[in-house]
């Protein structure tokens, strides 16, 4: 009985082992179970977590806002104050309206309009135009940690834009696209995700038919601009159809008047560098036939406060004008190589005595016109020369002179000085269509038609026919190809890898004309060049001459008439033979 019952005891602790075992096991399952389901909904579960817009944003004061312009979050940042948005000048200038000019030297805010000049300063809401005092619903301008910022609703009365301000987190929408703007619906409830995967950081929830803008498609994810503002991405399939949006739009165009003659522009430049030059001018310019305009070369800047050097003679101006020519001032930055253009042009009280000056002498001895010939300008110094322009037209045209400005054929290196622009404001823009070739380069033509032809189609797109007068020159370039020895090679390694040393000089239609005679060249019309072409030997040299001639000339001035021009110039008088006016006269009567 006793072994019956110890075995019954030990079946009895058998079961419960193996219940407890069991138990252990299914716990174990469970437990797997659970951490397996949770590794895999932490794997493949969508994130709520939400942005701190503050850290993502960098807004680091509760009065900033980060900035949307047309679905590109801008860099620079802006700030709510009494109940006004304002944003940093570096994106109204830039994105918004390049009008508007800060010099952060004299913190001075200036703004052309058709009619004058807007003038102030930071943390003020009054302002001039013209001489009239204004008084705007907000401050103006700010200043914080060295940055100014403007006043958006100020911004927006003088440009084409729309904006929407939004809270949680601060921040502005600005567009400039109008008429029916494209969105794209969202179909159903999702979430715009600063990156491309669900387990990236919620920015926004949108819901069916909010609307946003599709940046970029890549597989399953698509990069979204909200209407609010979010950058993110969302999931492919949740964007839907198109849908276009109209906003109201009541903002008119400025526009601004110009001085224009009624006659073709036969402008002749006349060098002149000192006061005893200015005595020749009956002799250079009763020489020429159908010059309307002489512009003589008077001024030119001379320190960096805005002074000028002037030549201006009161002799010079009666004589052109018993003549029927109008004198057209000309303004260089050339002469004095001490003067640092940027400064003259970026700081107000520089830039405003420029102008003054060269007004008032326009003034006291009656011109008719000033004519800028600002070259080499650094890309530094483009937007306070851009600035000086229009500052300067205003006093031109209430002074009845015209204003022109010389400009290089367009080229991606000199986009800066924006011809658009100029041509806003001056009231003729001259293309110095020369300077193809030039003494330092390779040999060749200083004016190919084709380079001629080319500088004005570029100009054309971006001033019009009628204030363009094309550039032609009277000299050309007078090639001298040396023989490198290779025994004695250079310190010009392409010298020394083509064979021989390149040297120009410029020189008038004379004396090619002399010296193709002195050397019995035989002249080569060059169709491509539109050109005649010599080349002689002389001392072991080879000299190389693309000549400009009445045919030559004949050529460029037929890009004038196709294009209708506003006219054409000629650098520079004493250059021409006396015979090339009755052709100049003659296709400028057309």
């Amino acid at each position: 009985m006793a072994s019956e019952k110890n075995a019954r005891k030990g079946n009895r602790k058998g079961r419960q082992r193996a219940v407890l075992i069991a138990a252990v096991l299914a716990l174990i399952v469970v437990i797997i179970l659970i951490v397996g389901v949770t590794a895999f909904l932490k794997k493949y579960s969508s994130s709520t977590e939400q942005t701190d817009y503050a850290s993502y944003y960098s807004l680091n004061q509760d009065d900033e806002m980060f900035v949307v312009f047309d679905n590109e979050k801008m860099e620079q940042k802006g700030i709510v104050q009494d109940d006004e948005l304002y944003v940093n000048y570096q994106i109204v200038h830039k994105y918004l309206n390049k009008r508007f000019y800060w010099d952060s030297t004299e913190q001075v805010l200036r703004y052309v309009t058709p009619d004058g000049m807007i003038n102030t300063t930071t943390d003020t809401a009054s302002y001039l135009l013209g001489k009239t005092s204004e008084t705007a619903d907000h401050v103006i301008a700010i200043t914080r940690d060295g940055e100014m910022y403007l006043s958006m609703s100020f911004v927006k009365a003088y440009t084409d834009i729309h904006y929407e301000y939004y809270k949680n987190p601060n921040r502005v929408v600005i567009s400039d696209q109008w008429d029916d703007v494209t969105y794209q619906s969202i179909k159903k409830k999702t979430q715009i995700r600063q990156k491309g995967g669900v387990k990236s950081p919620i920015l926004a929830e949108v819901k069916k038919g909010d609307l946003v803008t599709v940046l970029e498609t890549t597989g399953s994810w698509s990069k979204v601009c909200s209407q609010d503002g979010f950058i993110g991405y969302v999931k492919s399939n949740t964007v839907g159809s198109d849908q276009d949006v109209l906003y109201d739009h009541n903002f008119t165009e400025p526009v601004f008047s110009h001085i224009s003659r009624d006659a073709r522009i036969n402008l002749a430049w006349h060098q002149v560098t000192n006061q005893s030059a200015n005595a020749n001018v009956a002799d250079v310019l009763g020489k020429t036939k159908g010059v309307n305009v002489i512009s003589p070369t008077w001024f030119y800047l001379n320190d960096n406060q805005g002074g000028i050097a002037s030549l201006c003679n009161q002799a010079y101006v009666t004589y052109c004008h018993q003549q029927g020519v109008e004198v057209w001032g000309l303004v260089s930055n050339l002469e004095n190589q001490d003067v640092d253009d940027t400064s003259v042009f970026s700081v107000t009280s520089s830039r405003d005595n420029l102008v003054n000056n060269l007004v008032a002498e326009a003034i006291k001895y009656d011109l008719d016109g000033i004519n800028l010939d600002f070259e080499l300008l650094p890309a530094e110094a483009a937007d306070g020369y851009l600035e000086f322009i229009r500052e300067l037209s205003i006093k031109c045209k209430n002074n009845d002179l015209v204003l022109s400005v010389d400009d290089y054929v367009p080229a991606s290196y000199n986009a800066y000085y924006d011809r658009a622009e100029q041509a806003v404001f001056a009231d003729y823009v001259v293309v110095m269509a020369y300077d193809e070739h030039y003494n330092g380069s390779d040999e060749g033509s200083v004016a190919s038609i084709g380079y001629v032809k080319k500088g004005i189609a570029d100009t054309l797109e971006e001033v019009p026919a009628e204030q363009i007068i094309l550039g032609i020159p009277f000299y050309t370039r007078v090639w001298e190809l040396t023989p490198v020895d290779a025994a004695n090679p250079t310190d010009d390694e392409q010298a020394n890898e083509r064979g021989y040393t390149i040297s120009s000089e410029a020189v008038s239609m004379s004396e090619v004309d002399a010296r193709v005679a002195a050397n019995g060249v035989n002249l080569e019309w060059q169709d491509d060049c539109g050109q005649y072409y010599a080349e002689y030997q002389l001392d072991g040299k080879t000299y190389k001459i693309w000549v400009e001639d009445q045919k030559s000339i004949t050529e460029k001035l037929g890009v004038m008439t196709d294009n209708n021009l506003a006219g054409a110039a000629f650098w520079k008088l004493g250059y021409e033979k006396n015979t090339i006016w009755d052709t100049i006269s003659e296709i400028m009567k057309k």
